[in-house]
């Protein structure tokens, strides 16, 4: 069992009827993206498949740190690639090597959105982008974000609905199941 975006005090009336609960705690301790929590109960063995959760800014931490924390209750251990928007493209083009050594990479963007086109044409691997509200002008909360990754020109790109992290996670595990059960077919 699973309970995302807790606040602290959320967290504390969930373990206060159940011993068993932990919080993953994916901001990687910044007190700055420590708002919310993921609480899982029953957490998933490991899995050997390798997950990345990429971000365009810092910003964008949020969300990532919701979908790395579903992944982690689900037994992954995902890399975090932060930071690496196509306003400095040569950061990303610097990740390249571990983008190419993953099963399915997460791309988390606001803003125009544009990093999910730019990682879905670096690598091989499928590609789940995420929307964020982040941004200003015509950043619209992230329609225009969500329009851009919809329209991208990256072959097989899937797009989740604005901040939906968790959702993100889902579809990568759903997608690397489906690997699973064929590979175990065979």
């Amino acid at each position: 069992m699973l309970l995302s975006r807790a606040s602290a005090e959320q967290v504390a009336a969930a373990l206060a009827g159940a011993d068993d609960g932990h919080v993953i705690e994916a901001g990687g301790g910044d007190p700055l993206n420590a708002r919310l929590h993921t609480v899982v109960w029953r957490p998933a063995m490991e899995r050997r498949e390798r997950v990345a959760v990429v971000t365009a800014g810092t910003a964008d931490l949020p969300v990532a740190d919701e979908c790395a924390a579903t992944l982690t209750a689900h037994g992954f251990r995902p890399l975090r690639i932060t930071d690496v928007g196509v306003a400095g493209l040569h950061r990303i083009l610097d990740a390249a090597e571990e983008l190419a050594a993953v099963d399915a990479l997460v791309v988390v963007a606001g803003m125009e959105g544009a990093l999910a086109s730019v990682v879905g044409g670096l690598s091989s691997a499928p590609v789940v982008a995420v929307p964020t509200s982040v941004g200003y002008g015509s950043s619209l909360d992230g329609i225009t974000a969500l329009l851009g990754m919809l329209a991208s020109c990256a072959s097989g790109l899937t797009v989740v609905g604005i901040d939906n992290g968790f959702g993100a996670a889902i579809a990568i595990i759903r997608m690397l199941n489906t690997r699973v059960l064929e590979r175990d077919a065979v």
